[in-house]
């Protein structure tokens, strides 16, 4: 097994993929990058035009991976890119043609 990825990097980009795997969310982990500062629901419901539920459930699911973090500001809560995450995550084309990934950081 030598050959392989370790199989916890493995898991570990497998679940960074299947939250990167919906168009909505690549699109509100951009847009956040590109805006670089905390955003409210609201103005990434105006920038995404989609229901606040929807949003909120794709900002949960980004949360959980660490590519968006969470503050709380008064009862509100802003959303940010992880900057962090920016580097550790390996493109799937240096994976999938075999070449070093970087190895998860816990920072992610």
């Amino acid at each position: 097994m030598g050959d392989l990825l370790d199989r916890d990097a493995a898991r570990t980009y497998a679940s960074w993929f299947r939250a990167l795997a919906d168009p909505t969310r690549v699109q509100i982990v951009e847009y956040l990058a590109r805006h670089a500062r905390p955003m409210s629901v609201g103005e990434i419901v105006s920038a995404v035009g989609l229901a606040q539920s929807t949003v909120s459930q794709h900002l949960k699911i980004l949360t959980e991976v660490r590519f968006v973090l969470v503050e709380a500001v008064g009862t509100a809560r802003h959303y940010r890119v992880n900057d962090a995450c920016v580097g550790c995550f390996p493109s799937a084309a240096d994976v999938v043609m075999g070449r070093p990934a970087p190895t998860p950081n816990g920072v992610c």
